[in-house]
C-alpha cells in the first residue's frame, strides 16, 4: 500500500497509519489550507498507539479501501496522537462529552474548515449495528448535511465553541472560602462508592485512578480515620490480585471491564506503573506488610526490564494487543496474557499445573464469565483465587507450609514466563514523554528511599539525565514534550513540567543532590511565566502559542492521570516550603483559590487537589539532616524518616559543603544547621524554628511519632 503523509511521522501511532488508504494528514496548516481552500469539513480521528478499540476501527475502517473513497471525497482527514497534542484531544473531548454524554478513544470529530467541532463521536462501526449507525453511514449523512445546510452547521459550531469557552472557565469566586471540612466532605463523597466486596469505587468498567487512595491515605494520616486506611489496603489487595495485575511480568494494565479487576484491557501504560508503584510505597510504609513492598518491586522491575531504553529513558506503553501464538500475523487483545489450561499443564506438569491452577482459578473451560464477544473462549486470565495458606493446606503433600507453596508458585511462574517470552510481544510504543518519565522519577526516588535500594535511585537519576539532555533546552529554558529516535520536538505542556518538578523533588530528597533541586527551581519559574493565568489564578494547559488549538484551557479532574494543576499547586507548596519563597507560597494559594469553586461543589473530582490543600492546612515539617550523605549514621537518621508516612513534610540535607552553601542562597535559615560532635544530626523544625537537635536515631523516632 502507497504510504500517505504520516510517513514522515515520528508518533508510532501515525505511522500505523501511514499506509492506509485514507488520504491522512497530521494536524497542521498543510490540512487546514486544503481545507478551507475546498470548502470541505476536517474529519478528526484521535487516538494512540496501544489503543484496543482504534486497532479495531483502524482495521474495520481506515484501512478499507471503500471507507477511504468516501472519506477522502468529502472530508480532509487529520490524525492525532492524544498523548503528543493533549491540547488537541482536550479541546475536543471536552466536546464530544459535553454533546454525547460519554468520551475515549478513538475519538471521531467533524470540524469545519476553521476548526470548530459540528459533530463527533469515540468508535464508529463499518456497518449498521448495536443501535449504531455504520461509519459510511455517518460519513454520508455528515457529508450530505455539510451540502445542504453549511451555514446552519457553522453557526452552530460556533456556538459550541462560545459554550465551551464558558463552561470551561476556571477562575475564583470571591464568595466561596475553602475550609478545613472540605476534606471530609471529599472523603464522604469518594467512600459513597465504595466497592466493599472487591474495592474499588463505583462500578464496571474500573480504573485504578491512584490518585483517590493516595488522598485515603492522607486523609487517614490526618484524622487517623481507619475505614480510609481499610478502604485502600482492601483495593489495593483486590487489584494486585486480580487480572488488571500481570502475575508473571509484573505491573498493571490499564483499567478492568468488569467489577472483579478480573478481565482488564491489556494494554499498559507508563503513568499508571508510575503513581501505583508510589500508591503501595505509601501502603507499605504505613502498614510495614511485605505484601506491598512486593507488589510495588513487582512494578519497578517491570518499568526497568520491559519500559527502559538504552539511554535510561522511559517508554510510553505496551498494547493491548499482540499476534495470536503460531499465527502471529493475526492480532487479538490479551494474547500474549492468556492462557489456555492443557497449555499450563504441558509446561508445568499435571501436580505443579495443578498446584498453579488451583491458586490462580484456572479452569478447564476458561474463566472468563463475561465475554460478549467471544475473545476468550477456553482462556484464562490469571488471578488469585486462593490465598498462598489456602494453597498450602489443599496439597499439603506437596506444599508442606505457605513458605514452600510460594517457592513452588514462583518456580510454576518461572517457567510460564519463559514460555510466554517466546510469543509474539504486544507493540511497545517507544516514544518518550517527558511530563510521564516525571512521574516515574517521583516513582523510582521514593522506592530507593522506602525499600533503601540504591538500584532505584540510579535509574531515576538517569532518566532525569536523559530528560536534561535530550528535551530541555537550556539556553531559552523550556522543555520539550516528545522524544523519539534522535528527535525531539513539541512544546512541552503544563504536565510536562509540574510532573518532571514533582519528579525532581523527589529524586532532590533521595539522592541530595542539589542540582535537582535548583533545576526544580528554574522549571517552576518558566513555567509560571508560560502558563499562569495572572488574572484568575492556577495555570493553563498550553501557552497559547499555538493559534490552531482553539481553548486555552485549565484542567479540573484527576484522572488515569493527576490534573497539572493538582501536581502544580503542590510542587509550589513544598518548594515554598524548601526555599522559604513567599511568591510560591503566593502561587500556590492562587491556584487552590482559583479551583475553589469546583472543590467545593465535587472535592471528590480533584482528590490530588485535595491532597494539596491538606498540605496547605498543616505545617508542614521540615526534616533536616546534617551530615555526609554516604556516611552510615546520615543513613541510620534517614532510615527513621523513611520507615513513617509522613505527607506533609520536606526533607533536605545539610552536608557542610557546596550542597549547603546553594540551599543556603535560597533558604538562609540552613546556614546554621550542623553536625553535633561530628555525627551525623536531626533537626525537625517547624517554620524555621527546630526543635533540639538529636544524634540519636530511637531519639528521631519519637519527635516523628509525636508530630502524627
Amino acid at each position: 500500500m502507497r504510504a500517505n503523509r504520516l510517513i514522515h511521522e515520528k508518533s508510532p501511532y501515525l505511522l500505523q497509519h501511514a499506509r492506509n488508504p485514507v488520504d491522512w494528514y497530521p494536524w497542521g496548516e498543510e490540512a487546514f489550507a486544503r481545507a478551507r481552500r475546498e470548502n470541505k469539513p476536517i474529519f478528526l480521528s484521535v487516538g494512540y498507539s496501544t489503543c484496543h478499540w482504534c486497532h479495531v476501527m483502524a482495521r474495520e475502517s481506515f484501512e478499507s479501501a471503500a471507507v477511504a473513497k468516501v472519506l477522502n471525497q468529502h472530508f480532509v482527514p487529520v490524525k492525532v496522537d492524544r498523548e503528543e497534542r493533549p491540547d488537541v484531544d482536550k479541546v475536543y473531548m471536552t466536546y464530544v462529552q459535553a454533546t454525547t454524554g460519554g468520551g475515549g478513544w478513538p475519538m471521531s470529530v467533524w470540524l469545519t474548515p476553521d476548526l470548530k467541532p459540528f459533530f463527533g463521536g469515540t468508535y464508529f462501526p463499518p456497518e449498521d449495528k448495536w443501535g449504531q449507525p455504520g461509519f459510511i453511514t455517518v460519513l454520508k449523512r455528515v457529508a450530505d448535511a455539510w451540502s445542504d445546510d453549511r451555514d446552519r452547521i457553522i453557526a452552530a459550531a460556533d456556538g459550541a465553541i462560545d459554550h465551551l469557552r464558558q463552561a470551561t472557565n476556571v477562575a475564583p469566586d470571591p464568595a466561596v472560602e475553602l475550609e478545613r471540612e472540605l476534606l471530609d466532605q471529599a472523603y464522604r463523597q469518594i467512600t459513597s462508592s465504595y466497592d466493599a466486596r472487591y474495592g474499588g469505587f463505583g462500578g464496571a468498567p474500573k480504573f485504578p485512578r491512584p490518585s483517590v487512595p493516595d488522598f485515603l491515605l492522607r486523609y487517614h494520616a490526618r484524622t487517623g480515620t481507619r475505614d480510609a486506611l481499610d478502604m485502600t489496603l482492601h483495593t489495593l489487595r483486590q487489584m494486585a490480585g486480580g487480572g488488571i495485575h500481570d502475575h508473571l511480568g509484573g505491573g498493571f494494565h490499564r483499567y478492568s471491564v468488569d467489577e472483579r479487576w478480573h478481565v482488564p484491557h491489556f494494554e499498559k501504560m507508563l503513568y499508571d506503573q508510575a503513581q501505583l508503584a508510589c500508591t503501595y510505597l505509601d501502603a507499605y510504609q504505613i502498614t510495614h506488610e511485605p505484601f506491598y513492598a512486593g507488589v510495588a518491586r513487582d512494578i519497578l522491575d517491570y518499568v526497568q526490564r520491559d519500559m527502559t531504553g538504552e539511554h535510561g529513558q522511559f517508554y510510553s506503553a505496551e498494547d493491548a494487543d499482540s499476534g495470536i501464538p503460531g499465527n502471529p500475523d493475526e492480532h487479538a487483545e490479551g494474547a500474549f496474557y492468556v492462557w489456555e489450561a492443557a497449555e499450563i499443564a504441558a509446561i508445568l506438569g499435571d501436580r505443579l499445573a495443578d498446584i498453579f491452577s488451583f491458586h490462580y482459578g484456572i479452569g478447564q473451560n476458561g474463566n472468563v464469565r463475561d465475554d460478549p464477544h467471544g475473545e476468550f473462549q477456553r482462556k484464562n486470565i490469571l488471578h488469585t483465587a486462593r490465598a498462598v495458606a489456602e494453597t498450602a493446606a489443599r496439597f499439603g503433600k506437596d506444599a508442606d507450609d505457605a513458605d514452600d507453596a510460594a517457592r513452588l508458585l514462583a518456580a510454576a511462574r518461572g517457567k510460564l514466563l519463559a514460555r510466554r517470552d517466546e510469543r509474539p510481544r504486544p507493540h511497545l510504543d517507544d516514544k518518550t514523554i517527558t511530563a510521564w518519565n516525571g512521574l516515574m522519577i517521583s516513582a523510582f526516588a521514593r522506592a530507593c528511599q522506602v525499600l533503601d535500594d540504591q538500584r532505584y535511585l540510579e535509574t531515576a537519576r538517569t532518566a532525569a539525565g536523559f530528560i536534561r539532555d535530550r528535551l530541555y533546552d537550556e539556553p531559552l529554558g523550556v522543555l520539550l514534550r516528545r522524544y523519539r529516535r534522535g528527535e525531539a520536538a513539541i512544546d512541552g505542556y503544563l504536565d510536562d513540567y509540574a510532573f518532571l518538578i514533582q519528579g525532581l523533588l523527589d529524586l532532590y530528597e533521595a539522592s541530595f543532590e542539589i542540582n535537582h533541586l535548583t533545576w526544580a527551581i528554574t522549571l517552576q519559574k518558566k513555567q509560571t511565566e508560560l502558563f499562569q493565568d495572572k488574572r484568575a489564578g492556577g495555570y493553563f494547559s498550553t501557552t497559547g502559542g499555538d493559534k490552531t488549538v482553539l481553548l486555552r484551557m485549565k484542567d479540573d479532574y484527576d484522572g488515569a492521570e493527576p490534573a497539572a494543576n493538582s501536581v502544580a499547586a503542590l510542587n509550589l507548596l513544598r518548594l515554598a516550603r524548601m526555599t522559604d519563597t513567599v511568591t510560591f507560597q503566593g502561587q500556590a494559594e492562587r491556584t487552590l483559590q482559583a479551583f475553589a469553586r469546583q472543590l467545593t461543589r465535587a472535592p471528590h473530582a480533584m482528590p490530588r487537589m485535595m491532597a494539596a490543600f491538606d498540605y496547605h492546612l498543616d505545617t508542614p515539617k521540615q526534616i533536616i539532616i546534617a551530615g555526609d550523605p554516604e556516611a552510615a549514621d546520615t543513613q541510620r537518621l534517614l532510615r527513621e524518616v523513611h520507615a513513617r508516612f509522613i505527607p506533609n513534610k520536606i526533607l533536605m540535607l545539610a552536608d557542610g559543603g557546596n550542597g549547603q552553601n546553594e540551599l543556603a542562597r535560597h533558604f538562609a535559615f540552613i546556614e546554621s544547621i550542623h553536625c553535633i560532635d561530628g555525627k551525623a544530626t536531626a533537626y525537625v523544625c517547624e517554620n524555621n524554628v527546630c526543635k533540639l537537635p538529636t544524634t540519636d536515631p530511637d531519639q528521631l523516632a519519637e519527635r516523628l511519632e509525636a508530630r502524627q
